[in-house]
């Protein structure tokens, strides 16, 4: 029996018994939370390392010695524990792993081949659709980017299937000369192809041959005195050059890959991540993992990968700035994600070295931005802490707003930020039930929102407890949440309620605290420009939510009660057809010519729309 044994003594019960095979291991505090996952090739030889304090630094000693638990799982081969490593520190995010805070998909360009005008839009999550997908891209920034100029160069459409199929007016983009006007009969579906291929040649790296067939077109126009046509051309050759300018460096020898720079200071640490595809530089994103001071860059590189490529796609050559242990087993894994094999290289010459290196300067200046805003951010804790005179700086502060219209489409959200700033990950929102409210005003849904939030715990988490909370609201609705909060048990929560001057952001909300007295902020303090800021966060989120909310509401049709009729095959029904009515008029062969509409499902929605059984 482990009963009652903490620490060394309690791994030492553990690693008497444990097998000589791979597998995973956790360690767990007191109260069941998860301190530490770790993989191993040997889980007997790897536990028995903690059997003893000597050799490790402060932090795994502390770890160590709160662990009063541990789990083990076995696996078939080392390969398959990485995996579980990973999915369990995405999972459970221990106190003493390193941790990637955001693990947002990156975005894709998608062009349709569903239509004989095919569209170009931007494009998230599973690959479902038919046409060519190129990618990913770092941030949304460099894709929109990228968009932008394949619409001033190629003319791809963005419009919908519907404008095209009705083909008697151009859209908007048209005009402004950033499409061909399939929309409006302007092209014809041989010419629209062509503009096709050649936005696939230049997202395959082929830009300087595209560059070449517009100047080529170009010259030819002046010849024959079209200079309006040649113009044209001369400005969609610009937005190429552009579109080179931004995207920085493009390697010459490197066709595809994914970069990892790392740089560390004072504890904190900062992952540059670039993606090469086609020899173009497709953007980069920086990462702040959570380290410890006493981890090494092997040790933070390796985990950051491991962590990174869990439910993504890794290229064939991953170029990093540190080398890492498992290299050979990470190699093993991202081959089977991708099918083909893949290299993890730490470059010493050559044009991979600079890349890298450009990538480490990148980081550098990343971390030196971060820390100075986290710097700002702490201080700015430590006066809010004044003012409420807490003991110490806020950890984790809550911000309330709900939206809706005249009662209809009521939604709530919460918005969170921490000493690091936004924390985007612990967003929720919350789905009002009018019928539940013994009034539809603002106080009652506010009160059911924290009533959701705090009504109830789970008995396997424990519940987060914010140290301040901040309403956007006035004095009335104050008194009723702190009522609220003593009479659930949180009535210890310090609460700030902002109410709106005549103007938002105009320096004269008024901010209030318990008992409903008035803090004092000067206009122009750098702390009322938090909160103010804070607030519009909450505002930000809460009214997306609510729009999001209504237009699914006004998109439901009575094509939603058709049984086995999923959201795919409905949208293909109104693209088709324009509109539930005129899906109601088609005959059965009509809607057996639809995608995905079989001809049973056919008959079941003729039937359901005529009233057969």
């Amino acid at each position: 029996m482990a009963k009652n044994l903490t620490g060394i003594d309690l791994i030492k019960h553990y690693q008497k018994d444990l097998s000589n095979g791979p597998g995973v291991y956790r360690m767990l505090d007191l109260n069941h939370n998860t301190l530490y996952v770790g993989k191993a090739k040997n889980l007997k030889k790897r536990v028995s390392n903690y059997t003893k304090y000597n050799g490790h630094p402060l932090r795994i000693q502390q770890m160590i010695f709160a662990t009063s638990f541990m789990l083990f799982l076995t696996t078939k081969n080392e390969t398959e524990a990485l995996l579980l490593e990973q999915n369990l520190i995405k999972q459970l995010k221990p106190k003493y792993n390193v941790l990637l805070r955001d693990d947002k998909s990156f975005p894709y360009i998608f062009i349709s081949s569903e239509h004989d005008f095919p569209r170009i839009e931007k494009h998230r999550g599973q690959k479902k659709r038919n046409g060519k997908y190129y990618g990913p891209f770092a941030s949304a920034g460099a894709v929109n980017r990228t968009l932008n100029t394949l619409q001033k160069v190629f003319l791809l459409r963005s419009c919908t299937d519907k404008e095209v199929e009705a083909g008697n007016r151009p859209c908007l983009n048209y005009h402004l000369k950033r499409c061909a006007g399939p929309c409006g009969g302007k092209i014809s579906k041989l010419d629209y192809a062509k503009l096709v291929v050649s936005a696939d040649e230049f997202l395959r790296g082929k830009s300087e041959e595209v560059q070449k067939k517009l100047s080529e077109e170009m010259i030819s126009a002046s010849k024959v005195m079209n200079f309006e046509l040649a113009a044209s051309y001369r400005d969609r050759i610009k937005a190429i050059t552009k579109i080179h300018s931004i995207q920085g460096i493009n390697p010459e020898k490197i066709k595809e890959a994914d970069i990892f720079a790392l740089y560390i200071d004072s504890g904190q640490a900062c992952v540059q991540v670039y993606f090469i595809r086609y020899n173009q530089n497709w953007g980069n994103r920086d990462y702040y993992p959570k380290v410890s001071s006493d981890m090494t860059e092997s040790e933070i590189m390796e985990a950051f990968l491991g962590q990174f490529y869990l439910n993504r796609i890794p290229a064939k050559l991953i170029l990093v700035s540190n080398e890492i242990n498992s290299q050979t087993l990470m190699e093993k894994l991202f081959t089977q994600k991708l099918g083909k094999s893949v290299k993890i290289i730490n470059p010493v010459k050559g044009e991979k070295k600079e890349l890298v290196f450009d990538g480490l300067r990148n980081a550098k200046e990343s971390l030196i931005r971060k820390m100075a805003e986290n710097t700002t951010h702490r201080k700015l804790l430590l006066q809010l802490a004044q003012l409420l005179d807490l003991k110490n700086s806020p950890e984790r502060i809550e911000v309330y707003d709900n939206s809706h219209i005249q009662g209809a489409y009521a939604v709530g959200a919460m918005v969170v930020s921490g000493p690091d700033g936004l924390m985007k990950s612990e967003y929720r929102k919350f789905n009002i039930k009018m019928e539940e409210l013994e009034n539809r005003d603002d106080t009652s849904m506010m009160k059911y929102v924290i009533t959701r939030r705090f009504g109830k715990k789970t008995p396997s988490q424990d519940l987060k407890i914010p140290d301040v909370i901040v309403l956007d609201g006035g004095k009335g609705q104050l008194s009723v949440i702190q009522n609220l909060l003593i009479e659930i048990g949180y009535g210890e929560i310090p609460i700030i309620a902002i109410a709106k001057g005549p103007k938002r952001n105009s320096g004269q909300e008024r901010f209030y605290h318990q008992n409903n007295i008035q803090l004092e902020i000067p206009s122009d303090h750098a702390l009322r420009y938090f909160l103010q800021r804070l607030r519009d966060e909450v505002h930000r989120f809460v009214i997306g939510a609510h729009r999001q909310k209504r237009s699914k509401s006004i998109m439901s049709t009575r094509l939603d009660e058709i049984s086995g009729l999923g959201g795919v095959r409905r949208k293909n029904l109104l693209m088709k057809f324009g509109s539930t009515k005129e899906v109601s008029k088609a005959s059965v062969d009509e809607l057996q010519k639809v995608q995905g509409i079989s001809s049973n499902l056919a008959k079941q929605i003729y039937n359901f729309f005529n009233n057969y059984d």
